[in-house]
This record gives structure tokens, sequence and C-alpha cells, in this order.
């Protein structure tokens, strides 16, 4: 492929990936806004209603879970919005360890993937054993500590 072919993909990828990543955080802040208005209304609705206990306790715990979709949205806005900066350096879609391009189908599942499948693969790999070895060490250490 000359030059002028491979600027040209480069340029195209940039587009199609600027254009995923614009559409995803508008759909999401979409939803978020939505959100908050389901939840202006329904907690109007719920503040005219009498309540015992069991009902308050309830909407506590139905609004923390919508807090926390909420906060998990805005999290993702973020990681979005990360992505496009990384975009604009010219970084996004290269792996952080291996330095290979993502694939555009991992890129589009997770739209702020900074590993390649692989990369991610091997490091919850490392991550599980990291844990094994942590679980095993933890009650053993407790008791070599108790006889010294």
């Amino acid at each position: 492929m000359n030059a002028n072919g491979k600027a040209e993909r480069t340029q195209n990828r940039y587009y199609g990936l600027k254009r995923m990543l614009e559409e995803r955080r508008f759909e999401i802040i979409g939803e978020v806004q939505s959100r908050i208005r389901d939840v202006r209304n329904e907690d109007a609705i719920a503040r005219q209603s009498v309540r015992d206990e069991a009902e308050t306790c309830e909407l506590d715990i139905q609004d923390d879970i919508k807090f926390a979709l909420l906060q998990m949205k805005a999290e993702t806005l973020e990681k979005i919005g990360e992505a496009l900066a990384r975009l604009e350096q010219g970084r996004y879609g290269r792996c952080y360890e291996c330095g290979e391009d993502i694939s555009e189908r991992r890129l589009r599942a997770l739209p702020f993937a900074v590993r390649c499948t692989q990369c991610e693969e091997a490091r919850e790999i490392e991550r599980q054993r990291a844990r094994v070895l942590e679980s095993r060490q933890g009650p053993a250490s407790l008791f070599t500590d108790m006889y010294r």
C-alpha cells in the first residue's frame, strides 16, 4: 500500500472512531438526562403519597440504585472524554501494552478500551493469579505471625 493509501485509511479510521465515540457520548448524555427527568417526576409523585417505613426504605434503596447507575454513566462519559483526547493526540485505538491497533470490533464494544483483547486477557489472568496467591498467603501469614 502506498503512503497516500495508508494516510487515507488512517484518516478514515480516525473519523470513524471519532464519530463512534461522539455518538456513544451523546447517547449516554441522553440517557442521563432522561433518567434525571424520570427521577424528578417519580420523586414529586412519591412525596405526595403517604408512606410507611417499609415503603420509605424501599424507595431509598431504589434511589441508591438509580444514583449508582447515574454514577456509572458519568464515569463512562469521563472515559469517553479521555478516549477522545487520546484520539486527538493520535494515541487512541493503540494498545498500551503492545502498541498494536485495538480491533475495531473491540472498540465498538468498549469504546474506551486501552488494551487489545490479548493484552487485556493476559492482564486479567495475572490479576487472578495475584488474587489466588494473596488468598493463599493471607491466612497463612496470620498463623505464622502467632508463632514468632
